[in-house]
């Protein structure tokens, strides 16, 4: 069940057979449901999950009842509030599933355990936490400096598969756009191809 999973991390440390399965011993399994919460804005993220199987957004809902995403998560995608995750303190986020999803979790405490027991986790979470920052601060400095066209490009190559997997007005939120701006860069882009 977990064989991406281990893949993801042997593409970033290298275990032993008694290191592999020490790490899925602390693991667990969850299934969601599409539209169903794996967080949600003022809970603490008790989890941070590994995605087998699916597709998850995270986003945040403003003042006016507006959909702000932040990210989607596919397979072999880590998922959830971090800050919120390693600080105990509420999160400002919803992560919920867009599709039937599966994910392999690991709570603080586990991870800390693992940390403790196979050494070469504390290489693999920071490898991990470094891209995730380094991720946002691309997504940030692209959402106010390049153009639409552009970041749904960049969209599009982040996320190859995706638009086939979920609604445009969803992809338009990811980007800071409407609905009907996408449709037109869409329109505009395939007739540019020969």
């Amino acid at each position: 069940m977990y064989e991406s999973l281990l893949q993801h991390v042997s593409r970033r440390i290298r275990l032993d057979k008694a290191e592999e399965d020490f790490f899925i011993s602390v693991i667990k399994h969850q299934k969601l449901r599409k539209k169903q919460f794996f967080t949600q804005a003022g809970e603490v993220c008790k989890y941070s999950g590994y995605v087998l199987k699916g597709c998850l957004r995270t986003y945040e809902v403003d003042k006016d009842g507006n959909e702000h995403i932040l990210q989607f998560s596919i397979e072999d995608w880590w998922v959830g509030d971090l800050y919120s995750f390693f600080t105990g303190t509420p999160s400002r986020y919803f992560v919920d599933a867009l599709e039937p999803t599966e994910l392999a979790l690991i709570d603080l405490a586990s991870q800390e355990l693992l940390y403790e027991k196979v050494p070469k986790f504390e290489r693999y979470f920071r490898l991990l936490v470094q891209n995730a920052f380094v991720a946002s601060q691309r997504r940030v400095v692209s959402a106010i400096s390049k153009p639409a066209e552009e970041r749904y490009l960049e969209f599009h190559k982040r996320y190859p598969t995706l638009e086939q997997r979920i609604p445009q007005h969803q992809i338009a939120s990811y980007l800071g756009i409407t609905p009907e701006s996408l449709s037109r860069i869409r329109k505009q882009l395939s007739n540019r191809k020969p």
